[in-house]
């Protein structure tokens, strides 16, 4: 008798034991990598509000900016860089030192103000490009006409 309990105790750890292999072999093989990947690239876009059409020679204007990305990844860095390409004048974040033509700078908050000051007496043209850490980038145009 001993010994067929001994023989049906073996069958029976046998048995679990191949469950539990397929369950685990299911589990395995039914989780898609993909899924499991966290997106950290999200696009985005750039508000600006209304800036005024006209500046004179020593003025200063604000524009404020806001980034608004499709999703929210902590890591996400922002930058800008800007080129002016008629007149002549200064950009800045806050009151920050004026940012040099072409050069990256990192930006440190999603919704921000820039002051551009007028240093000359003709209409003045200049492109912001703002980008992120995953290659994503926007370009916004400016376009101020002389008061003087």
């Amino acid at each position: 008798m001993k010994t067929i309990l001994k023989k049906y105790r073996l069958r029976f750890h046998a048995v679990i034991l191949i469950v539990l292999m397929v369950v685990a072999s299911v589990v395995s093989f039914s989780c898609n990598k993909e899924e499991l990947e966290i997106q950290q690239n999200y696009p985005f876009e750039v508000q600006v509000l209304p800036v005024p059409k006209e500046i004179a020679s020593g003025q200063t204007v604000e524009i404020r900016i806001t980034i608004k990305a499709s999703g929210n990844f902590n890591a996400a860095a922002y930058f800008i860089r800007y080129f002016q390409f008629d007149g002549k004048g200064t950009l800045q974040y806050y009151d920050e030192p004026p940012y040099l033509p072409n050069d990256r700078y990192q930006l440190p908050a999603t919704q921000f103000r820039l002051y551009y000051t007028s240093q000359s007496t003709v209409s003045q043209s200049f492109d912001l490009w703002i980008s992120d850490n995953f290659g994503n980038e926007r370009q916004v145009s400016f376009e101020f006409n002389s008061k003087d």
